[in-house]
């Protein structure tokens, strides 16, 4: 059996935890790193995250995208 990737360890997926819990989703941190924010600016905005927990929502978000065939278009 392989190994679960490293992100189950650190990502809950329940749709009924968010407001008034003090993670953060991984579509803010994704969204946060798309619109050019440094891992240092995304860590002063939300303090109770880590390099590794930005690292580990990255690779989710990866590995979510991976499931669907979407592609960028060339130039």
């Amino acid at each position: 059996m392989a190994a679960l990737p490293e992100w189950r360890n650190r990502i809950s997926i329940d749709p009924s935890v968010h407001h008034g819990d003090p993670r953060v989703p991984v579509r803010v941190i994704v969204g946060s790193v798309a619109d050019g924010d440094s891992s240092d600016q995304i860590l002063k905005g939300y303090p109770q995250l880590t390099h590794q927990d930005i690292q580990t929502g990255l690779h989710f978000a990866a590995e979510a995208v991976s499931r669907i065939d979407a592609v960028l278009p060339r130039e």
